[in-house]
């Protein structure tokens, strides 16, 4: 499943309304009407989206090996998803929460 989980998360986030991915910073980045709510590390097979800060430490709390505070943008809330270690459905939610 973890070769999966990429394109899972484009297929994703393409059904959003009004979603748009731009490559920034040379990755991919998500938007919604030009407000950034994600990025992509293909490379790592990580994943950063936009959180609150109280969803944040509920993420590091319940699982700080997939779940980490990314550089820059952590301290507004943001979190770091290990695409290979989360279990899809609680992807799901937090990309769909992100992009609202």
């Amino acid at each position: 499943m973890a070769g999966e989980r990429i394109p899972t998360l484009r297929a994703w986030l393409s059904a959003l309304p009004e979603f748009e991915e731009r490559e920034t910073w040379g990755h991919p980045t998500f938007r919604v009407r030009d407000r950034m709510f994600g990025t992509l590390d293909e490379e790592s097979r990580s994943a950063t989206f936009k959180a609150a800060k109280e969803e944040q430490s509920a993420l590091l709390a319940q699982d700080p090996r997939t779940f980490s505070v990314p550089a820059y943008v952590g301290k507004h809330g943001w979190v770091r998803i290990d695409l290979r270690r989360v279990d899809p459905a609680q992807c799901h939610e937090i990309v769909v929460e992100a992009w609202r």
